[in-house]
């Protein structure tokens, strides 16, 4: 494989570039990337225009440079568009009009929903305003998108993580356009309901319908919930238990409507071309209907990234058919990627996102090389050996994302792979013909038995695959130097045969070198003896490291709130779940610890050191840490401290 035949690989880490320029710099006017722009491409005209060539470097230097700038206008458009700017008009409303733009999503003790601000009041009267809050309610009727509502008092804004390493809700949701939060429970009224029927919200209908159609005509309650994830992408109704059992046998990927289902759907709609002997024009005529057929089903699908990456790829590949050629999959996969950045540049911030690719990319570049391992001698074996190929050729490829953001592994993902794909593969084959009969009196029910049945077989398998001993590698961590390793080793494998083996050979060593650097750098910095102390204003949590033991304290920190808020920080430094309980004793109201001599007053959450100063104090703000002047005591009322020793 040569990067230089793949021209669209090449633009896309430029594009990416400016987008992560964007997101690390705070705010650059608009003018300074247009302009650059605009000077850019007048100079490649020029450089164009010119008789007498002056090389190809300072034009592909010039491209490249826009691509890079083309990122960073498009990340800073995004920015500073009205859904991504705090309106602080709505954080001091006294209170506000809002649209519902969901239907509700049942919670243990509410039901969540999504507000379309449309204005606020406050001491000088009402004025239009903008933003999204999410919000909770207790509602005796559910809510319906296209319903106005007026919500007493303001939301408050969804606060950042104040725990190291604690996943980031706030910045998760901010880059879905939502900033704030409520809980309004019976506190609103009904305004108006006369916009229900609007086409804004036609295809929201259909979906509930849909899902409506899944819930009556599927018996087994269980098989709905994966029919309606499995055929319209609607998982949000899981129940945890079963959303476990595939999360730990390494088949989540089919509950998540992705590219295997898109792929799924095109294989069926090209199948009747086999058999049928079209002229040119009708055939033209029905791929250009299998293209609108396939953005129909992401549209109902909600345009997950898996999902709009493959109904582009397919597209292409089908408009390729439709001029008699076969276009480059690797150039597809980064054309499509450059589309789904220029539309919304915050969507390589996704997991989704990131896993959807690396696996498409992984199959792509390794699947071939893993099938050449054997020759099946029929064609039963080589279907399940070309399964087990593309299974591994993903998983290859995204378990370093699957341990840098989950830090968990799979060890069965082979085995419920090779089950479960053929499974969904015929839940697909026989739900689609369900939604699209369920009209019909018993055609309709047949199906949906048949659909509860297989879902029924593939549920059973999961969860007996979930049984099996050792099937899941938990607290695994990996750093960002690691991952470019194992992707590098990868691609190294995959190019040997065929590349430059000396400058493979060379690339190899940079990629151990540099993770060899990252490693000893990672040592030098940490500390022998530290204390984490967590905070959440009624409790206080200690973390405490000497050498290579690791203790804990925890006084009224709530211990459900520990998995995800000081596991995660636990993970990253590969500290034990469970540490073990360090010595302290009381002397009136102060917890005395001998350990290094310091003493902790619970009721005003002040730290006393002792005879054992500490030689670096840092607070967690803002998602980093800052150096805090070293005194004889610390105030922990609220956040996350380290102290060194």
């Amino acid at each position: 494989m040569r990067f230089a035949d793949f021209p669209f690989l090449r633009y896309l880490p430029f594009l990416i570039a400016g987008v992560l320029f964007s997101q690390a710099k705070t705010d650059i006017p608009l003018w300074i990337p247009s302009t650059l722009i605009t000077v850019l491409w007048i100079a490649y005209l020029i450089l164009a225009s010119q008789k007498e060539s002056s090389g190809q470097l300072i034009p592909a230097f010039l491209g490249y440079l826009m691509l890079f700038t083309a990122g960073l206008l498009f990340s800073e458009i995004q920015k500073k568009g009205p859904y991504n700017v705090v309106n602080h008009n709505l954080e001091n409303a006294q209170s506000y009009l809002a649209r519902v733009e969901k239907y509700d999503l049942e919670k243990p003790n509410s039901f969540e929903n999504l507000l379309e601000v449309i204005a606020v009041s406050d001491s000088l009267g009402w004025k239009k305003s903008k933003g999204k809050v999410l919000i909770y309610h207790k509602g005796k009727l559910p809510f319906v998108p296209g319903q106005v509502i007026l919500v007493e008092k303001s939301p408050e804004k969804i606060p950042p993580p104040i725990f190291p390493n604690e996943f980031d809700y706030s910045g998760f949701l901010a880059r879905k356009g939502i900033h704030f939060r409520q809980f309004i429970g019976e506190k609103f009224v009904l305004i108006d309901s006369s916009e229900v029927d609007h086409p804004k919200y036609w295809l929201s209908n259909f979906r509930k319908e849909l899902v409506g159609i899944v819930q009556t005509k599927v018996p087994d309650p269980e098989s709905q919930q994966i029919a309606a994830a499995l055929l319209l992408g609607q998982k949000e109704n899981l129940d945890k238990e079963i959303k476990n059992a595939y999360a730990e046998t390494g088949t989540m990927h089919i509950l998540a409507v992705s590219g295997l289902h898109v792929g799924i759907i095109y294989a069926i709609l090209l199948f009747p071309l086999r058999g049928l002997r079209l002229r040119l024009k009708q055939k033209k005529g029905y791929l250009f209907a299998v293209i609108v057929l396939i953005w129909t089903y992401a549209v109902l699908t909600g345009f997950s990234p898996s999902v709009v990456r493959a109904a582009t790829m397919f597209s292409l590949f089908t408009a390729g058919q439709m001029r008699e050629r076969k276009p480059s999959s690797f150039n597809i996969l980064a054309f499509s990627a450059m589309i789904m950045i220029v539309i919304n540049p915050d969507v390589i911030f996704e997991v989704g996102f990131q896993l959807s690719y690396v696996a498409v990319a992984g199959i792509l570049l390794i699947q071939p090389l893993i099938a050449r391992f054997w020759i099946p001698p029929n064609m039963v074996l080589e279907y399940f050996w070309q399964l087990t190929a593309v299974s591994i050729a993903a998983q290859l490829a995204t378990f370093p994302l699957s341990v840098y953001y989950f830090h968990i592994f799979p060890s069965y993902f082979l085995i419920a792979n090779l089950v479960i794909i053929p499974l969904s593969f015929l839940v697909m084959q026989f739900g689609i013909p369900f939604l699209v009969f369920s009209w019909v009196p018993f055609l309709g029910a047949f199906l949906g038995w048949v659909v509860s049945g297989l879902i029924g077989v593939q549920n059973w398998i999961t969860r007996a695959i979930q049984l099996f001993p050792g099937g899941n590698l938990e607290r695994l961590t990996i750093t960002f130097a690691g991952m470019l390793l194992v992707w590098g080793i990868l691609i190294i494998w995959a190019n040997w045969e065929l590349g430059n083996r000396r400058k493979l050979v060379y690339s190899s060593i940079c990629l151990f070198l540099i993770w060899s650097g990252d490693r000893l750098v990672r040592e030098w910095n940490k500390s022998a003896q530290e204390m984490l102390l967590f905070s959440d204003g009624k409790g206080t949590l200690m973390d405490l490291k000497i050498g290579s033991k690791n203790f804990s304290w925890n006084e009224n920190f709530p211990t459900e709130q520990i998995s995800f808020s000081i596991d995660p920080n636990r993970i990253a430094f590969q500290r034990p779940q469970r540490p073990e309980s360090t010595v302290a004793y009381k002397t009136v109201s102060v917890l005395n610890f001998p350990i290094w001599d310091f003493s902790y007053n619970p009721t005003s959450q002040k730290i006393h050191w002792g005879s054992v100063k500490p030689k670096s104090v840092r607070e967690f703000s803002f998602s980093k840490f800052k150096e805090l002047p070293i005194s004889d005591s610390l105030y922990a009322k609220s956040g996350a401290f380290q102290i060194v020793f």
